[in-house]
């Protein structure tokens, strides 16, 4: 009798978990085909395919467009997948990974901790892909939680409900930016530098991804020239551009030679000083012009030409006094010096360089630039990089402003005098021209499509 009650009250107690079991499994699978009916419908509101909805991965990228988070949406996807991919599978995959030498309990205690670790690294992803839907769609902060925690009720509101728009479609503004590009061109100087970018591409997550497009200017001889932009605009994929190093869709001249076809010839006309300085440290100042003077300069220049010029560069960035010194025990202030003097031994017609002020206080940064505005009157052509550009931006003649994009691609928003880039962005200061065209996840104004199309307005108009 007792037997019987107990095998009565084990088998109530089996249905019951199953049935929880089954509640739970049902209740899942229903929540997940609400959000993808939700999703569906959020997709086509943005001007996308709504099938994308039913792929997993897919349908996290999508999201991402919408939300102008397609970076984030990359990676977001990628995790999305592999883990259906492991829940689909399990523990198996380890256990053949391992040849059999691990048991089942320490597969399954990886498993946990290889699904929790995805787990976490997706859901930092996702936050950052449903804050810009958020955005997009003008709603409250609060909604973070129920797409965070009940994904299908936001989904299924947003989708359904018509009180619920996106404030923009997915390819409208980009269309937008198209029908305003600058199909025109710079015309070409005997003298100076002119630039014709059409467009600068890459691969990226199996689809061409333009990093540049749209830049049409001349630099003229003797402007020293600042150039502005937030992270990820493209300023060093143009600097590559325009110096010959990588080569975009453009034609780009320096004193009516070609950058490009003529490339042997012109990286003698081109000094290039990136951020970080490649010198050894334990040779001395004049050994380190000299041997670099052999590689610098061309190949049929006499040693003593070399020894004179070598010398000649010493002494115009006052590095004369301490030739003899290690390169080690030289200031922080010399070591910058020493970095652009190696660079201006070819005597290049154009001269550029990324942040030579980094890790200079303002007195030793102020007489760096003040040597650069002289080279610069020589009649060279600077173009520097600084993110401090306004405690020597009186020493500047122009600034090019670059920008991304709503479609993440790095577009001219202004280039012109320093007088008219105040008037043209309504601020006085430079770092408050860089804020209004960030992002506004990066701490910007997120105006960078306004003052991308009104600057393509002006050079059509």
């Amino acid at each position: 009798m007792e037997q019987l009650l107990l095998t009565g009250k084990l088998d109530f107690a089996d249905f019951i978990l199953r049935l929880l079991f089954n509640a739970t499994t049902w209740y899942g699978a229903l929540m997940q085909a609400f959000f993808i009916a939700g999703v569906w419908r959020m997709l086509q509101k943005s001007g996308l395919k709504g099938w994308w909805a039913l792929f997993p991965g897919a349908r996290e990228y999508q999201l991402s467009r919408c939300a102008g988070r397609e970076p984030e949406g990359r990676v977001w996807s990628v995790l999305s997948a592999f883990t259906w991919l492991i829940n689909l599978l399990g523990a198996a995959p380890l256990l053949l990974m391992t040849g059999g030498r691990m048991d089942d309990m320490s597969a399954d205690i990886a498993y946990a901790v290889i699904k929790m670790m995805i787990a976490l690294a997706t859901a930092v992803y996702a936050i950052r892909v449903y804050s810009g839907l958020i955005e997009v769609y003008g709603a409250r902060r609060r909604w973070m939680w129920l797409w965070i925690f009940l994904r299908a009720v936001p989904a299924m509101v947003w989708g359904f409900n018509r009180d619920y728009a996106p404030a923009w479609k997915v390819e409208d503004m980009k269309a937008e930016l198209e029908k305003l590009a600058t199909h025109g061109s710079a015309s070409v100087m005997d003298e100076g530098l002119t630039v014709n970018l059409e467009e600068r591409s890459a691969t990226e997550f199996f689809q061409k991804k333009i990093l540049l497009r749209d830049i049409h200017m001349n630099i003229p001889l003797g402007h020293m020239v600042l150039l502005l932009g937030g992270s990820g605009a493209g300023k060093t994929t143009f600097l590559n551009a325009v110096n010959g190093y990588e080569k975009a869709k453009a034609k780009v001249t320096l004193n009516g030679s070609d950058m490009y076809t003529q490339y042997k010839k012109m990286q003698y006309e081109v000094g290039f000083v990136p951020q970080s300085e490649m010198m050894r440290g334990k040779d001395t100042v004049y050994n380190t012009l000299l041997d670099t003077a052999k590689l610098r300069l061309p190949q049929d220049v006499p040693a003593a030409q070399r020894t004179q010029r070598v010398d000649e560069v010493m002494g115009i960035f006052g590095l004369t006094p301490v030739k003899n010194n290690l390169v080690e025990k030289l200031s922080g202030g010399q070591k910058k010096r020493l970095s652009i003097s190696m660079e201006f031994l070819s005597n290049p017609s154009l001269f550029i360089l990324d942040e030579p002020d980094s890790g200079l206080d303002g007195v030793m940064a102020r007489e760096l630039f003040e040597q650069l505005r002289k080279i610069a009157d020589t009649g060279k052509i600077v173009i520097v990089i600084t993110h401090t550009p306004d405690r020597v931006i009186d020493l500047f003649d122009d600034v090019i402003v670059l920008a991304k994009d709503s479609a993440r691609t790095g577009r001219l928003a202004f280039y012109g005098s320093i007088d008219e880039a105040r008037s043209f962005f309504g601020r006085e200061r430079m770092e408050q021209i860089v804020k209004s065209v960030n992002r506004v996840e990066e701490g910007g104004d997120g105006l960078a499509d306004d003052f991308v199309m009104r600057y393509a307005e002006v050079q059509h108009g």
